[in-house]
């Protein structure tokens, strides 16, 4: 592990006054406590960047290579002042929605956030309690915070940490006077919706499920137990129909959010074109600052909501489409948040590398295991396979000769 990770979470020694708070709220044991002296230090190899410790630290002794306190109050502020909106949302990574989205999931809930200021963290639980009253100091009129569903939630404790703090919060502002809907607290969880028109009844979706959230109907398609599923998207890779698809992920918009960009990145600029498909826990500052992600680099960046949510139909579309190369970034199986059913990616990933020997573009794919916690790595790894997909040969498909795959 480079330098660079090391620095991506660390505790200042000389500020930390030995409270243990943080070693008591770690969800993944990743901070080790010294007996005799009370000395904590983070174990960066089990760290996840969930931020709960550092939003916890009463003397801020721990610090972050991003998402930092002074950070996101600076963002909400300038992008506040550019959308004159006075309503910040505040999503956690593993459900934040859509800008359409948003306001459907609200409306369902009788909420109207209007022009609002979306704010997305890795976790809930690294929103500081303090946050919510600097936001409101800074002109904010309302806050929503929209969180998983402690079961679901990704950093195990952080949506269940957080709910307490804006309980917390919400009682100091009633005191205040402030009014009752100044700060709300919204539950939401990324699920599979399946369409019974094009389900035939294959059942191939209730085979692959690892959460056991999808039964068997005798006369009839197959139900989605929504208290169980976890969005992973195992479902919707082997169903053959796209009768089955996780919300915000579906076959049709991922596949019209890449069709005809790499013509367009081409045109732009003479380098090779590369997509990358991103599970959205690998690498945080890429996925939501793409643009500073993908500075110098010809390329695009997709999100998946985990490796079984990686399809394999949408790595061959890119590449006989016209992209030079296509890199999957995805968790380690010991990051993994979502490792039940893992094996299942494993060998649609295994085939995909026959189809692409076949295809002869087996060279223009990588799977990259990338973590938050190594800062700087995305961008390294990306400008290596960036200059090994320029030394091959054009790639000659273009987006007229890609392939019909999958279309329902």
């Amino acid at each position: 592990m480079s330098d660079s990770c090391l620095a991506a979470v660390r505790i200042d020694q000389d500020k930390c006054s030995r409270c243990t708070v943080c070693y008591s709220l770690c969800p993944f044991e990743a901070i080790d406590r010294q007996p005799d002296s009370g000395k904590v230090e983070i174990d960066i190899q089990k760290c996840q960047v969930c931020g709960i410790c550092y939003s916890a630290c009463p003397v801020t002794a721990i610090e972050m290579a991003y998402y930092d306190y002074d950070d996101i109050l600076d963002y909400v502020r300038a992008t506040k002042e550019a959308a004159k909106a006075d309503t910040l949302v505040l999503m956690c990574r593993g459900n934040s929605p859509s800008d359409g989205e948003v306001k459907e999931i609200l409306a369902g809930r009788e909420v109207d956030c209007g022009d609002y200021v979306p704010l997305r963290v890795p976790c809930a639980g690294r929103v500081p309690t303090d946050f919510v009253f600097k936001a409101l100091d800074g002109g904010m009129r309302n806050i929503i915070s929209i969180q998983c569903h402690d079961r679901f939630c990704r950093m195990k404790q952080g949506t269940a940490i957080e709910t307490r703090r804006m309980i917390l919060a919400k009682a100091v502002l009633q005191q205040l006077g402030y009014p009752d809907d100044t700060l709300q607290v919204v539950k939401y969880a990324r699920k599979a919706v399946w369409d019974n028109e094009k389900c035939v009844g294959c059942d191939k979706c209730v085979f692959v499920c690892p959460y056991d959230a999808i039964r068997v109907e005798p006369f009839s398609s197959p139900t989605v137990v929504q208290d169980e599923c976890a969005g992973c998207a195992a479902c919707q890779l082997v169903c053959p129909h796209n009768a089955i698809e996780v919300k915000g992920y579906e076959f049709e918009r991922v596949l019209a959010s890449y069709a005809g960009a790499a013509r367009e990145l081409k045109a732009r600029s003479g380098r090779p074109a590369i997509l990358v498909l991103g599970c959205q826990w690998s690498e945080y500052s890429a996925l939501d600052d793409p643009v500073r992600a993908l500075r110098d680099q010809n390329a695009m960046i997709l999100e998946v909501p985990c490796v079984k949510g990686l399809d394999p139909i949408h790595v061959v579309n890119a590449l006989t489409s016209g992209f030079d190369g296509v890199v999957g970034a995805i968790c380690s199986e010991k990051d993994c948040k979502l490792p039940l059913g893992r094996d299942t990616s494993e060998r649609q990933l295994e085939v995909l590398h026959i189809v692409l020997t076949r295809l002869g573009l087996h060279d223009r794919f990588e799977i990259q295991e990338l973590s938050p916690r190594c800062e700087g790595e995305f961008a390294m790894n990306l400008k290596g396979f960036s200059e090994r997909i320029a030394a091959m040969p054009s790639n000659t498909n273009d987006s007229s000769k890609g392939v019909a795959l999958r279309t329902g």
